[in-house]
């Protein structure tokens, strides 16, 4: 592998932030003996791809295997990018400063829509072949996931290989058929359809599209090339998240980033069943670790990286069945430590309320709580199963035990919407608010902080 050290290193001091592009961190794993090389690449700047927990997963899955090393790259900011290129410089891997093209497999993990165009700045900066049909026997695979591969099709030429689902025991196969086909002397396109057979991956290269009569009768746009491939991609679905330890191993940045803290993930994919939700349909079926699990990867994850926060990540953190045991458990742990516990998500209830205050103790910042819409009618067409009530004995609750600030999370843009469903909005708010300051003292009313957000719904396909 070509070290760019010696040709990166002049240019960090015209840098924005040098210490993205800097390598060993706290945590880096480094495998020079390693036979095969995967690159795991978030495309977005440093500070929003070290915070992604599917990149930290996935690297420490292909690092487990004998043989095989990750390493990490990101997407420069946008005056870097420009250096680069006017230097002729390449992009590269964090971990041992190679160029990316140089490694045997690339992993893209597509977060939301508008990384699209950073793929492609990414793999131009790289001097891969934009387009998978453009690349040849001595090329690097490109392997995308996360949640847009989902929906494929607007990337599909881009790409030589989509992971459809959950990568903990996808991935690390698809490599190692990789390595093994390579070894064998297989040729680029015999490799690829010896993927294409394998559960939860789809390779566009050996699929055509249906016109919309054959689509309507086959229920699928697309079909296969040739015999033996699968018709319908099921997503790969990691059977064994509630055995598996919470804790892993991760790196600690030397520059600040985006939820700078450790992350313990408590439970996998939600019971809700919100008809606008992407991800809670995604990530189905649900499956949660255990209380002992969860405490043991806090004390031993805090105790290994030298945070003071840990937040319990989960699509509903509040929902695990045993999440008041854990947060009394953390709490008597850690007690007179110094250590903050956030739980990112909270049920619209007073149970909510009444773990929000676990995690809070005496410190009381603000709560968020998510209606989602104004009116019941519109609640019930997306199977948003809260009603005002509920919001109403959140508030009653929560300003009752003492919390002065509440934000409160709407969509506008909503299937069947109506101007009723809109002014439904200020309605709640203002009821809500008439509430909280009936929840607290006469001298306090004037502390009373209620914020609203209203994000636009983007439908998924």
């Amino acid at each position: 592998m070509t070290d760019l050290w010696p040709r990166l290193e002049p240019l960090l001091a015209s840098a924005e932030r040098p210490a993205r592009y800097l390598n060993h961190e706290f945590g880096c794993v480094y495998k020079p003996e390693a036979d095969f090389r995967f690159c795991m690449m978030y495309p977005d700047t440093y500070e929003l791809g070290q915070a992604n927990q599917a990149l930290r997963i996935l690297v420490n899955v292909v690092n487990a295997v004998d043989g095989m090393v990750a390493e990490r790259a990101f997407l420069p900011a946008a005056e870097f990018c420009d250096t680069m290129r006017a230097e002729g410089l390449p992009l590269f891997s964090i971990e041992s400063c190679a160029p990316v093209a140089e490694f045997d497999a690339i992993g893209i993990t597509l977060s939301h829509e508008l990384v699209a165009t950073n793929v492609l700045e990414a793999l131009d900066l790289a001097g891969i072949p934009l387009h998978a049909q453009d690349r040849g026997e001595d090329d690097l695979f490109v392997i995308g996931g996360g949640p847009c591969s989902y929906n494929p099709e607007p990337y599909a030429p881009f790409f030589d290989i989509f992971n459809i689902g959950e990568g903990e025991e996808a991935l690390p196969e698809c490599l190692q058929a990789i390595r093994r086909l390579r070894a064998e002397g297989a040729c680029r396109a015999d490799i690829l359809r010896a993927i294409a057979r394998m559960d939860g991956f789809y390779v566009p290269s050996l699929y055509r599209w249906r016109d919309e009569e054959q689509a309507q009768q086959a229920g699928s746009w697309i079909e296969p090339v040739e015999e033996g491939l699968p018709t319908h991609i099921q997503k790969r679905v990691f059977e064994g998240f509630a055995e598996s330890p919470g804790w892993e191993p991760c790196i600690v940045p030397f520059t600040e980033v985006v939820q700078d803290r450790l992350n313990v993930e408590v439970l996998r994919g939600c019971a809700r069943g919100c008809r606008f939700c992407q991800a809670g349909m995604m990530y189905r079926p649900v499956r949660e670790r255990s209380a002992d699990n969860i405490v043991n990867s806090v004390v031993c994850g805090l105790a290994q990286t030298g945070y003071d926060e840990v937040s319990l990540t989960s699509l509903s953190s509040t929902d695990h069945s045993q999440i008041a045991d854990v947060l009394t458990r953390l709490n008597k742990q850690f007690q007179g430590k110094g250590v903050r516990i956030s739980v990112p998500s909270q049920r619209l209830d007073s149970f909510g309320v009444d773990m929000a205050g676990l995690v809070a103790g005496q410190k009381k910042g603000g709560l968020t709580f998510a209606p989602e819409a104004g009116t019941q009618r519109l609640r019930d067409v997306i199977n948003k199963q809260v009603t005002e009530d509920d919001l109403f004995g959140a508030v009653d609750a929560a300003f009752g035990a003492g919390w002065r600030r509440c934000k409160l999370y709407f969509m506008i843009g909503l299937p069947t919407e109506t101007d009723d469903d809109i002014k439904g909005i200020a309605s709640l708010v203002q009821r809500a608010y008439d509430r909280a300051k009936k929840a607290v003292p006469v001298e306090q009313r004037g502390n009373i902080r209620m914020s609203v957000s209203c994000a636009l719904f983007v439908p998924k396909a």
